[in-house]
């Protein structure tokens, strides 16, 4: 397990990395299916959607991470099929058609994968297939169309100018009870936990919760950093919500994590566990 301490240091150079990234021309779309380990049909069909890796190596590892999600995935559930995306959107939508569940784990805002394609997007919603948002990927323009899907998808966003992305130390101390934390137990872990998100009113269940340091909000007010309202939140310790279950009203249910920032997180038990639960429940609905 690689050590996260020197988050800030690394911190430093993800700008330039994604310049440098951004210099090297369009990511090429692969896409591995996985059968079912028992053959015959799967019990679920699950599109893991990677989007190109942003930063420097340890961060940001779309496509390793859902790889590592989605093999530990088959291991629990072999009768599941896994169809692996990475790299971006793909062109062949024929590989959505009768999916359970859609895992994405991609950059945000601007970049977001759905951005431009939202009618594909709100289709599989409205037929009720999960969504889980890994990380960035839980952040979309504000006030856009791609914020009222996946506000209709998962329940909550990262809003520009109300979230906020500080790298802190969580303490989960208690959970609550929750298909979704099942044997999980309460941890700790450094990670780029955003907070504050945007939320619908009804129909979340908020499943991680920490108070947040006073040095979260060192910096700044910005898109990213700061506003007076958080501000006034962390002063008064309430705690914030870094992970979160949605069940729709229409029908289907959404998951939003909004660590994952470092790739060697996933060898937590405790928060790849969460994830590896969070995809069950809203993949294979009784």
């Amino acid at each position: 397990m690689r050590n996260v301490n020197s988050a800030r240091l690394r911190g430093a150079c993800l700008g330039l990395a994604a310049l440098l990234l951004a210099g090297c021309g369009p990511t090429e779309i692969t896409v591995q299916t996985h059968p079912p380990a028992t053959g015959g049909e799967p019990t679920a069909r699950i599109v893991f959607l990677a989007g190109p890796d942003s930063h420097l190596p340890g961060a940001h590892e779309h496509e390793a991470g859902l790889e590592l999600l989605a093999s530990a995935l088959q291991q629990r559930h072999p009768g599941v099929e896994t169809v692996n995306v990475y790299g971006g959107w793909p062109a062949d939508e024929s590989l959505f058609t009768d999916i359970d569940a859609l895992v994405m784990y991609c950059d945000g805002g601007d970049s977001h994968l759905i951005n431009d394609n939202l009618p594909t997007f709100d289709r599989l919603v409205s037929a009720g297939v999960g969504v889980v948002a890994l990380h960035y990927c839980v952040e979309v323009p504000k006030g856009s169309p791609s914020a009222t899907s996946l506000l209709a998808a998962i329940g909550g966003y990262f809003e520009t100018w109300w979230s906020v992305n500080p790298v802190w130390t969580a303490e989960f101390t208690t959970l609550p009870e929750h298909p979704v934390t099942r044997q999980v137990q309460p941890f700790t872990m450094e990670d780029e936990w955003y907070f504050n998100m945007r939320f619908v009113e009804r129909g979340v269940t908020p499943l991680l919760s920490a108070v947040a340091p006073l040095s979260t909000m060192a910096r700044g007010n910005g898109p990213h950093s700061g506003n007076d309202a958080v501000r006034e939140q962390v002063r008064d310790g309430i705690p914030q919500v870094v992970a979160w279950a949605y069940q729709r009203d229409g029908g289907g249910r959404g998951f939003g994590y909004t660590g994952g920032h470092y790739h060697a997180n996933w060898q937590d038990d405790n928060a790849r566990n969460l994830v590896l639960n969070a995809i069950e429940w809203v993949a294979l609905r009784p």
